[in-house]
This record gives structure tokens, C-alpha cells and sequence, in this order.
């Protein structure tokens, strides 16, 4: 089975525009890049990769650009572009020029913005409507108190591809489980929402119990169904809770408990439509022993 990591990142803190790393854990905050992981990404029998920004620069995905060029595994990059800017419209060419086709996606980090309604504000329609029309997707990085903003949001773009990273951020330590998912049922009938089944373990505090996460994965199933799901590692981040394989392996097993037969579509073929990504999805490819 083709597998296709549909949201990893690599970074360079000497780089300079990694703010957030300066609260991240102290094991985050080196340089990972492509030789870290391509040893255990083979061995997991995961092919193809989409890399994802990991700071609020356009240098940074010009950065990103190169290092996918480095690692043949990268088929697709989402990047940053200041949604601001008068002539963001330019800056986006400039980025689709720059990538040479790697370009598949913006992110920005709203999640870090001060104003939770930062993704509703009518100010972002210009640079909503030039993504739109490069036929880019894009990433919502939102936690909790910005997923009202990104309800509105969809409703002023309805034909917007849009991903929910990390399912939203539900707050797992917190047990708040019932106002999570009445945010997800609302943006859920919404379809041109799809929603990454990734980052979940590393909302969990120490020690580790991967079952706490189940409610969460079961009810991602119930609301987006195996169409709109899409597998990310979420690498490195995910290194604080589990290694590669292991988030695989248990993300195969709640896919195939919630929803049996779908693994090729979690896996691969939803971010290949997705992000169109040009990968051949007749090619077979097995995991490795």
C-alpha cells in the first residue's frame, strides 16, 4: 500500500524565524532535517510527503523548497505567505514561481495570532480569494478558541479546499470532549472541509496513554468519514510522545477499527486529490519488514 505522510515539517532554529521554538520542549528545539528522518520514514514503508511551513516567513518556504528538492520524498510543500500584504496576490505568484511545483498550499499560524477572529476578519478576502484561484489549498492551524472564526470563514468561501490540522486541537488533558466535538459537527457539514488525523499524541501529557486519544479518532470518523481523512506524522513534534512507526502503526489500526477497508484513502489517495499531488496511485508499493 502506497502511504503518503500528508503533514510533516523540517527546520533550522540558527535560521532565526522559529519564534515559538523558544517555548517548545527543549528536545525540539535543534535542527531536523532530512537525514533525521528519511531512515525510519523507509523503514515505516511511507514514500511521499508533504512538507509544512514552520514559520511565519516567506524565507522559510523558499527554505523549505530547497530541502524538498534534497529529500525526493517531498511532493508537495505548504507554505507561508503574509495574507496581509497589499499585493499578496503577487507574493503568491512569486512562491508558485519559486517552487517550480512544489507550492500545493499557505498556512498561516493562526493559532499564534492574538485576535481569535484573525481568520474571519474581511481584511484576508483578497488573499482568501487569490489561493483560491491558484487552485492552492489551504491549512487551518487553529486550536480550540479560533475554530468559531474558521466556521465563518468557510462560509464566506464555501468552495475554498480547506484542511483542519490536527483535528482542531482538541483539548485531550482537559477532558473536554463534548464542546470539541459540537465545533467539529458544525464545521464538519461544511464539505469542502477535509481534516488531518495527525498531532493528536502530542496533546497528550506524560506518561503516554495512546488510548485516551481513541474518542477523539472514533469521532473524526463519525462526522468526516474516510473521504475527508488524511494521515500526517506531524514529525518532529511527534517525537516528544512516539516514534514514526508507532504513530503509524496505531493510526493503521484506528482506521481499520473505525472504518475497515479505508486505509488506502486515509493513507494516500485523500491527500493526493487533496493537495494534487502528481502521484501514481496504481504503483504498489509494500512497507518495509
Amino acid at each position: 500500500m502506497i502511504i503518503v505522510d500528508a503533514h510533516q515539517h523540517y527546520w533550522q532554529p540558527a535560521r532565526g524565524d522559529y519564534g515559538w521554538l523558544d517555548a517548545a520542549p527543549a528536545a525540539l528545539r535543534r535542527a531536523f532535517l532530512p537525514p533525521d528522518l528519511q531512515a525510519q520514514r523507509k523503514a515505516a514503508g511511507v514514500t511521499h510527503s508533504i512538507l509544512v511551513q514552520a514559520a511565519p516567513s516567506e524565507a522559510e518556504t523558499r527554505y523549505l523548497f530547497e530541502l524538498a528538492r534534497e529529500d525526493r520524498a517531498v511532493t508537495g510543500v505548504v507554505g507561508w505567505v503574509d495574507m496581509q500584504a497589499a499585493d499578496v496576490g503577487a507574493r503568491i505568484d512569486r512562491l508558485l514561481r519559486d517552487g517550480n511545483g512544489l507550492l500545493c498550499g499557505l498556512r498561516p499560524m493562526a493559532q499564534d495570532i492574538t485576535d481569535p477572529d484573525w481568520l474571519a476578519s474581511p481584511s484576508l478576502d483578497r488573499a482568501f480569494d487569490d489561493i483560491q484561484a491558484c487552485g492552492l489549498a489551504f491549512d487551518a492551524l487553529v486550536g480550540m478558541p479560533q475554530l468559531p472564526a474558521l466556521l465563518r470563514r468557510l462560509r464566506r468561501h464555501p468552495h475554498l479546499n480547506i484542511v483542519l490540522d490536527h483535528a482542531g486541537k482538541p483539548a485531550i488533558g482537559d477532558g473536554r470532549f463534548d464542546q470539541w466535538t459540537s465545533w467539529i459537527d458544525e464545521l464538519a457539514q461544511h464539505p469542502q472541509l477535509h481534516c488531518k488525523l495527525s498531532g493528536l499524541l502530542t496533546l497528550l501529557d506524560e506518561p503516554v496513554d495512546a488510548d485516551a486519544i481513541e474518542p477523539y479518532v472514533a469521532d473524526l470518523f463519525a462526522h468526516f468519514g474516510p473521504e475527508r481523512l488524511m494521515w500526517g506524522s506531524d514529525w518532529p513534534v511527534l517525537t516528544t510522545r512516539a516514534d514514526f512507526g508507532q504513530w503509524l502503526d496505531l493510526a493503521l489500526t484506528l482506521t481499520e477499527r473505525y472504518a475497515p477497508g479505508s486505509q488506502p484513502d486515509v493513507f494516500a489517495a485523500n491527500a493526493v486529490n487533496f493537495y494534487a499531488l502528481d502521484i501514481d496511485l496504481g504503483v504498489q508499493e509494500s512497507r518495509a519488514p
